[in-house]
């Protein structure tokens, strides 16, 4: 086969990739379709893997092969072994690797064609692009890993001169940027992008408060993708251009999504700390008064006369991997007459779609799992709402305190229904921060405890009873 049919080949084999891609990605924007999205997917990235061996210029392939023996025995391992309270941090993980990868794969370019020839400009703006991108891409996601992990240290980091800092930063990487598109010694130009793009990366996501972290999973993911369709005009490589793309496009949607359902702004998220303190024990004493706590026999004998009761999870549910429970909960509730619901807050847990992927792990129904605006306007009919370790995502002083650092914040309204009972182990405040009135209201009950333990304790309440 001649090189021009070859080429040929191969871009169209990149072409029905991309097309497996986007049906993938579709089938991903729902639940039912989600598994059967996956694999067109994967099916499209084996057809695009395939067709980049048959081009001529490919390196080893015994070295693509060990690599891909290696990734697949890491990944395999993750997948059966990960615990799905830290699923955060994977995401973010992947996300800073893809970022990391863009950046060598770039520099490796670089280095190749300084060797051959006089490198075009539009493929030294490209690798500055990728650079930067991927750099920022990785050290702001290993700052997101910490974060999610809660270490303390990442608090008390603090920067000097604030967000000038960031400012000064951004100026500062327009020498070296300049520098290496102006193609006179490109490869030591860039490197000192990724230098100045590193410092940028862990000085903009450390300054970042943690109840604003699902936010920036989905930015990290789209700027995975950014960077690697930036390297993708280095190698001049259609499917990576094409993937990039995609994964970006689709990041930056979701972004925008996690953004309204906050109630702000990118712009805030990214140069505002929101989450890094928590409320003062003083401060919350008058308002948590009134609480009252109750007991599994009691929330048990109380759901004897309920018909419908919707179950609201949050971070602490994954933290205490109760989700299992909740399925025996939920099924020993149906069996009784009971209509059984979960209200979905979109940045309840740590990363978009936590939730989701914690009850689905647990093999509850789709059809049971309603998003925040279809629960919302029923919630006065509902006889018993059970909070499971969600806090901000049902803080009620979103509606009701201008001055609350979350006002104005879309939440699930189950301060609306007949009961409330929040599985919670103490009063302590969510990750923005901030105390919640809910735990006082006069139509809710605390029931103190582990939530997986808690959770058990109340299905064999409801057996016994």
């Amino acid at each position: 086969m001649s090189n021009e049919a070859l080429d040929a080949f191969i871009n169209f084999a990149y072409l029905i990739a991309a097309i497996f891609f986007i049906v993938g990605l579709k089938g991903l924007t729902h639940p039912r379709t989600a598994v059967r999205g996956n694999y067109f997917g994967g099916v499209g990235m084996l057809i695009a893997v395939v067709a980049t061996l048959l081009h001529r210029d490919i390196v080893d392939p015994k070295l693509i092969f060990a690599g891909i023996a290696i990734g697949a025995v890491i990944g395999g391992f993750l997948a059966v072994k990960i615990d799905m309270k830290v699923v955060p941090q994977l995401v973010a993980t992947f996300n800073g690797f893809g970022g990391i990868a863009s950046v060598f794969v770039a520099g490796a370019e670089a280095v190749r064609d300084t060797e051959s020839e006089v490198v075009a400009t539009q493929t030294l703006v490209a690798l500055v692009a990728s650079g930067i991108i991927g750099a920022v891409t990785f050290w702001g996601s290993l700052v997101a890993i910490g974060k999610f992990s809660e270490l303390d240290f990442l608090d008390r980091l603090k920067f000097p001169l604030g967000q000038w800092l960031n400012a000064l930063l951004a100026v500062l990487l327009l020498l070296p940027a300049a520098w290496c598109i102006n193609g006179t010694q490109p490869v030591l130009a860039y490197w000192l992008v990724v230098l100045v793009a590193s410092i940028l990366g862990v000085s903009l996501v450390v300054r970042i408060g943690g109840a604003d972290m699902p936010v920036v999973v989905a930015l990290l993911n789209s700027l995975s993708g950014l960077a690697a369709a930036a390297t993708g005009f280095v190698l001049q490589n259609n499917i990576l251009i094409i993937t990039g793309a995609l994964v970006g496009a689709s990041g930056l949607i979701l972004t925008q999504i996690m953004c309204r359902a906050m109630n702000r702004t990118l712009v805030s998220v990214l140069f505002t700390s929101f989450g890094t303190e928590g409320s003062s024990s003083r401060d919350d004493a008058g308002l948590y008064a009134t609480t009252k706590s109750t007991s599994a026999d009691e929330v048990a004998m109380m759901l004897d006369t309920a018909r419908r009761v919707v179950i609201v999870p949050g971070y602490g549910m994954a933290v205490a991997q109760a989700q299992h429970a909740v399925r025996d909960l939920s099924d020993l509730l149906e069996s009784r007459g009971i209509t059984v619901e979960f209200g979905i807050h979109p940045v309840a847990g740590r990363m978009p779609g936590h939730m989701n992927v914690l009850l689905a792990e647990a093999n509850i129904r789709y059809d049971q799992m309603l998003e925040m605006q279809k629960i919302n306007p029923t919630m006065a009919q509902v006889d018993m709402v059970i909070v499971i370790g969600a806090n901000d995502v049902v803080n009620p002083s979103a509606r009701t305190d201008p001055s609350s650092p979350i006002a104005g914040m879309p939440i699930i309204d189950v301060d609306k229904a007949r009961t409330v009972v929040v599985i919670k182990r103490s009063l302590s405040p969510g990750f923005a921060g901030i105390p919640n009135p809910l735990f006082a209201a006069e139509n809710t009950l605390m029931l103190f405890g582990d939530g997986r333990q808690a959770v058990q304790d109340l299905v064999a309440a409801i057996e016994e009873g």
